[in-house]
């Protein structure tokens, strides 16, 4: 039976060095982003996308929540993070694609089968996380496989296999799950107050099967604090219309009564 796989990616161990992005890009052909400069630091790539499947985020944060380095008096501290597809247990970009073009491998991740999309956008739009993006030059959707043609052959995805540091960890759900606990509680014993792990269970998404330890807030990083999923709101959508079409007629009902 194949067990369900993901990342678990530690903001902490992360330097930055973008060899995650690079081992991406190799591996999966992905088109190059191009030599714009951003002026944002060394962060070229500024955000997931078609052709950026991987993205290390640069932050400046104040060190006020954790340990003050005794080297120096700078009251701020560099954070970086490397950021991929979520692979939502349940997935809004899956529930929207009207082709089949996205699917569940059997090792819990979302694929997209480019030959089969046909850049609707319904994904794009659905996606809670807005990491799936349509290429310009032929408008289908991209995103991170999971390196699942890897996985089938029994090997690690690109960017877990090139991180110097295993900041990117690659496993199976529940093994780095309890990992990723067992370090937030770590980080917290050593003085770092706002370590926590980003795995959002209680919301329409379900989980995750790319979840991050990070200092402070998710929002800092790009990543929502409570994701849903766009069709739990079809239920309340339905009843507004419902209650809108009541109510109309019975002002007709009663335009005719009256009249």
């Amino acid at each position: 039976m194949t067990q369900t796989t993901a990342f678990l990616t530690d903001a902490t161990t992360c330097i930055g060095c973008k060899a995650c992005e690079v081992a991406c890009k190799e591996w999966n052909e992905v088109p190059a982003d191009g030599f714009v400069w951003s002026s944002l630091s060394y962060d070229n790539t500024q955000n997931l996308g078609h052709s950026t499947w991987r993205h290390v985020l640069f932050l400046e944060q104040p060190q006020s929540a954790g340990p003050q380095l005794a080297d120096t008096n700078d009251p701020f501290r560099w954070v970086f993070l490397s950021d991929v597809c979520k692979h939502c247990a349940n997935s809004g970009c899956l529930e929207a694609c009207p082709t089949g073009s996205i699917v569940r491998t059997e090792f819990g991740g979302v694929y997209v089968q480019p030959d089969v999309c046909n850049g609707c956008g319904y994904c794009v739009v659905s996606c809670p996380f807005g990491v799936i993006d349509k290429r310009p030059d032929d408008g289908r959707a991209f995103k991170c496989t999971f390196c699942y043609d890897r996985q089938k052959a029994g090997l690690k995805p690109a960017c877990a296999t090139a991180c110097p540091t295993e900041s990117i960890q690659f496993g199976t759900l529940e093994e780095l799950q309890t990992r990723g606990k067992k370090r937030v509680a770590e980080l917290q014993q050593r003085g770092y107050t706002d370590a926590r792990l980003y795995d959002p269970q209680e919301t329409s998404v379900g989980g995750i099967n790319a979840f991050f330890v990070i200092l402070g807030e998710p929002e800092n990083y790009n990543l929502p604090p409570a994701p849903q999923i766009p069709t739990i709101f079809q239920k309340s959508a339905w009843t507004s219309a419902f209650i809108s079409a009541v109510i109309l007629l019975g002002i007709l009902c009663a335009a005719f009564a009256l009249g």
